[in-house]
């Protein structure tokens, strides 16, 4: 055994009873599977490091180079066309079987998660929380919506509900005359609705102006004839047939609800689905709040 063979492992040795000392000084569990897999690979490096650089530095001193040279080279310097060593193959297939192994069986699908505990946490808080508001009477459901509008809703739609004058959608004014138009020129399907989609271009021109100015109007007075092609899934009084469409005359808990569960474009961008940021009390509370915004 040589000077260089000798030094490598008394490197590896110091190396190891390090590791060996840090875990005792921590009072590490190594009954735990994660803790010994990691205290193993903190071995299996030292001892790597050990002999690879043994290897290659006698290498280094010993091998000389040979082979059939590449035809490109860079002012002179070319590169041998040799296969790639043994080792470093291994390595990499090593490597991959090990990744395979972690990801699959070992850490983290089978193993304890922080994520994996808070998930849980929050889903156990929630039932609880649901429990104990599921028959909350209006006042509460109302103040508590409140709370909610201002954490969640607020930063787009404004505090008091009117879309930052205009700027995102007005809760004050339940749906403005561009709102309808561009719902009647580009259709609608993204709520769930039973109906299904509301296809582009039911109206146009004079006829697509009276529905957008009755139904931005609030619905008051006759309604123009044009609306007629609106009545077969809205209904007549535009309330949406009992949920099987969108109730199009006011605010509604199931339009709400699927607003928040689905998403919906705006003028700021797409507003993001809240369908699994909040409880169904909490969606029923925020309907409540969103309701007494006129």
């Amino acid at each position: 055994m040589n000077g260089l063979m000798i030094k490598a492992l008394a490197f590896a040795a110091v190396l190891i009873i390090a590791t060996l000392a840090v875990v005792n000084s921590m009072n590490i569990d190594l009954s735990d599977s994660i803790n010994m897999i990691t205290m193993i690979g903190a071995i299996a490096i030292a001892v790597l490091t050990a002999g690879v650089s043994v290897k290659y530095i006698n290498q280094m001193k010993t091998d000389t180079a040979s082979g059939e040279l590449a035809e490109e080279n860079w002012d002179g310097i070319g590169e041998y066309k040799n296969e790639l060593p043994s080792g470093w193959a291994f390595s990499f297939l090593g490597t991959m079987i090990w990744g395979l192994w972690y990801w699959f069986i070992g850490y983290p699908l089978n193993a304890f998660s922080q994520i994996g505990q808070y998930n849980e946490e929050v889903l156990e808080y929630n039932a609880k929380f649901d429990s104990v508001y599921k028959n909350a009477d209006e006042a509460t459901l109302q103040a508590m919506g409140e709370s909610l509008f201002l954490v969640k809703c607020a930063p787009c739609h404004g505090e008091t509900g009117d879309g930052l004058s205009g700027k995102a959608h007005d809760f004050t004014t339940r749906m403005s005359k561009d709102q309808v138009l561009y719902v009647i020129a580009n259709g609608s399907d993204q709520l769930g609705y039973p109906m299904g989609a509301m296809p582009a271009g039911m109206a146009s021109g004079d006829d697509a102006e009276a529905i957008a100015t009755f139904i931005a109007g609030g619905m008051k007075g006759e309604a123009p004839v044009a609306f007629a092609a609106c009545t077969s899934c809205h209904g007549e009084d535009g309330k949406g047939m009992g949920g099987m469409a969108p109730n199009i005359a006011e605010y509604d808990d199931l339009i709400i609800s699927k607003i928040l569960e689905h998403g919906k474009k705006g003028k700021l961008g797409s507003m993001p689905a809240f369908k699994t940021m909040l409880t169904p009390v909490q969606i029923k509370s925020l309907s409540a709040y969103i309701k007494t915004l006129k």
